[in-house]
């Protein structure tokens, strides 16, 4: 979806102009004569004869990617995606009035979780692996996070989730800096990444972890796939005074801190869920176009998404399996409300322009 009023926040992010001109498709800009073409449900507007140090491995990779990711058919928020929602909604208080902006959206599924909160909801992601639902609902932009292709304090709000851990320290001061630019002051701006400090709780999630394992030997299930999902993560913040440095350097101020101490949630997801993969991912006798869906994913990749998909089948459903779900995803959000105060790895923090 490319809405009129997106139109209306854009600047050039080749050279900043915000003399466009919209055709029938796409945007052209008057100044440097750059041409961003209109696709089906989004714009392109990456910086062109820009030539950055960092390419992330969802844009160097995405065709590779693409099947493996199972991007296009939105499930609701559920378990750890529902959790960081629900916290998301709650910590930034989304309003009707909002213009909001998911910077370094990827498939855009927690734009289109919000889309009904807020006044408009914005996209943003260099690479175009966006679901369905958010081409048909949300404005989206293929564009660089160093390079944001919006103009100054059009933003009452935005939000980043599993973004900054893929990038490094450069990388990442110039994604809090345009962050900070495109927001109007007083503008908040949510986001939920992790570092590298130990929880004082990690022996309990370590011994979820130790059950897992003991599956895995067994052969039950493996984590391969969420292995290679976090294959990139660098973790340039690494401690938790890192990222209180790198907001105020981007003149952005803590409003909101709330650490994930992942208790429950690490037995659900080593546990619960890996179980539920090995049961509802089995083989069965498939349709040659069906079996040839995976066909170039590994055995436990393929067992994963078959799983995902068969699940997501029956929570679409809103029975048995989803309150059920529900269920697990408040059980999984305990670990906000009692252990939010210490400082653990992962983090919800709001900061305020």
């Amino acid at each position: 979806m490319v809405p009129y009023e997106l139109y209306r926040l854009l600047q050039c992010p080749t050279c900043g102009s915000r003399s466009l001109s919209v055709h029938d498709t796409g945007v052209q800009c008057a100044a440097c004569a750059t041409e961003y073409p209109r696709h089906a449900g989004y714009i392109d507007l990456m910086p062109r004869g820009v030539a950055f140090g960092y390419v992330s491995k969802y844009v160097a990779e995405e065709e590779e990617l693409a099947e493996e990711l199972d991007y296009r058919d939105l499930a609701p928020p559920l378990l750890a995606a529902g959790v960081r929602n629900r916290a998301l909604a709650r910590l930034l208080e989304l309003d009707r009035q909002d213009v909001v902006l998911d910077n370094g959206c990827g498939n855009a599924r927690f734009a289109v979780w919000n889309v009904d909160r807020v006044g408009l909801m914005v996209g943003s992601d260099p690479a175009t692996m966006f679901a369905d639902d958010a081409v048909e609902q949300i404005a989206l932009a293929q564009a660089d996070s160093r390079r944001l292709p919006f103009a100054d304090g059009v933003f009452d709000k935005s939000f980043s989730i599993d973004v900054l851990e893929h990038f490094p320290r450069d990388v990442i001061d110039d994604y809090l800096a345009e962050a900070a630019r495109v927001l109007r002051p007083g503008g908040r701006f949510l986001v939920f990444s992790n570092t590298s400090d130990p929880s004082a709780l990690q022996p309990l999630t370590n011994l979820s972890r130790w059950i897992g394992r003991l599956f895995v030997r067994a052969g039950i299930y493996d984590f391969e796939r969420e292995a290679r999902r976090k294959s990139d993560h660098i973790k340039a913040l690494r401690t938790w005074e890192d990222v209180l440095d790198a907001m105020q350097q981007a003149g952005l101020r803590p409003v909101k801190i709330v650490f994930w101490n992942s208790v429950f949630t690490s037995f659900v997801e080593h546990v619960v869920m890996k179980l539920g993969e090995a049961l509802f991912g089995r083989r069965t006798v498939q349709a040659p176009s069906a079996s040839a869906a995976h066909a170039d994913v590994a055995d436990g990749t393929g067992r994963e998404l078959r799983a995902r998909q068969r699940i997501r089948s029956r929570i679409k459903q809103r029975g048995p399996t989803y309150y059920a779900l529900m269920a697990v995803t408040l059980m999984m959000e305990l670990d906000l409300y009692l252990f939010g105060r210490m400082r653990s790895g992962s983090y919800f923090i709001v900061v305020e322009k």
